[in-house]
């Protein structure tokens, strides 16, 4: 062991066995990359807000840096700027770089899985949601998050509160371009999940005549359903002032009211990424008042809900991590969880309910079935 090593051991040692100079070199890099990964979020957002990948895709071929450069009207004494953009965002799988076909040996740039659901026309799009979660609302209130913690719970209910001084759903209803990017994001989220839905768990939906959808805003994924399985009645449930002027059609109303007072009757009740929004005991209240309306008048029918079981990607580390960022993000901005399977499974017993069935074809999210 050389001195150097020695005197590091010496200051830094755990007890269980002395760190070597890679190990704390390997220590440092780890703490740098977690302070500093903010960065690889902020460039994605400055690209969705260029309207990188749009571009990347209506130009039909791989685009090289300078024809990138000179439709984004970029000064010519910053190209080499967003070279260094486009080369992060390579490095973390957003974008290609491909051959083009001329012999002078260019490379362009072309779109991958994760860049083309940020092109902003696509239906299933997810920069809506990207641009929401980056937003300066969504960053202030982390600074709070130890102040919060040390903070009597009846002061301040949510991080986000102490930050801005209101809730965030109160917050959302004094902004309305807070709530108009909210909205988007949620439908285009609701767009996606339903083309996965109907494609790959269909037959949750056999056997029902009508299906109530809580919380589920402009109708997205209530219109998805109802296209898809033409024996199906959909009503759209949420707060009056979300409903509010919007036009149903055959199969889909739209009901507004409150879903901690009552729930209208339907043969299933569909609640899509709503509970990870509420505590405990806010989300025992929704599911009592969800089995109250699948048993109506002697019928017994089911609660179907997607949301994230946390530690079902066994294996797959980085969608764990996604899911606690979730978890973190719900605790932050409105006092929610993100739960595992056991801790679903306890409130279910605790509202009442005697069966459930798990199916985790969703990605980060489940399907939940919950039998009365």
């Amino acid at each position: 062991m050389t001195m150097e090593e020695g005197v590091l051991d010496m200051n830094l040692g755990n007890g269980d066995g002395d760190a070597t100079t890679s190990d704390l070199l390997r220590a440092q890099a780890h703490i740098w990359n977690h302070i500093f990964s903010f960065i690889n979020s902020m460039c994605l957002k400055c690209a969705i807000d260029l309207g990188i990948p749009d571009l990347i895709h209506h130009h039909g071929r791989p685009m090289t840096l300078l024809e990138l450069v000179s439709v984004l009207h970029i000064q010519p004494t910053k190209a080499h700027c967003i070279h260094r953009l486009m080369r992060i965002l390579t490095h973390s799988g957003f974008f290609e770089l491909q051959d083009l076909e001329e012999a002078d040996r260019q490379t362009g740039y072309v779109l991958t899985c994760a860049s083309r659901l940020l092109v902003k026309h696509n239906p299933l799009s997810a920069a809506p949601f990207a641009l929401m979660a980056l937003g300066p609302f969504s960053m202030g209130q982390w600074q709070y998050l130890s102040s919060w913690l040390r903070d009597a719970e009846d002061v301040h209910p949510s991080t986000f509160e102490m930050a801005y001084g209101l809730p965030m759903w109160e917050f959302g209803g004094r902004n309305p371009k807070v709530v108009s990017l909210f909205d988007e994001a949620m439908a285009c989220d609701s767009s996606l999940m339903a083309n996965v839905v109907v494609h790959t768990c269909g037959a949750v939906f056999e056997g029902l005549s009508l299906v109530v959808d809580v919380g589920g805003g402009t109708g997205t994924m209530a219109k998805a359903i109802t296209e898809a399985f033409p024996h199906l009645e959909c009503t759209v449930f949420d707060q009056p002032h979300v409903v509010d002027g919007l036009v149903g059609r055959e199969r889909l109303k739209f009901v507004g009211g409150d879903m901690f007072v009552e729930i209208p009757p339907a043969d299933a009740i569909f609640l899509k990424w709503i509970l990870h929004n509420w505590s405990d005991e806010k989300c025992i209240e929704i599911l009592k008042r969800s089995k109250e309306a699948v048993s109506n008048q002697g019928k017994v029918g089911k609660v179907i809900m997607i949301d994230m079981v946390v530690g079902n990607q066994i294996g797959d580390h980085r969608s764990t991590e996604t899911q606690l960022f979730f978890d973190m993000l719900m605790m932050v901005n409105l006092n929610g969880k993100e739960r595992s399977e056991k801790e679903w499974e306890k409130l279910f017993i605790d509202a009442g309910f005697s069966d459930y069935k798990i199916v985790s074809r969703l990605g980060l999210r489940s399907l939940i079935e919950i039998y009365p």
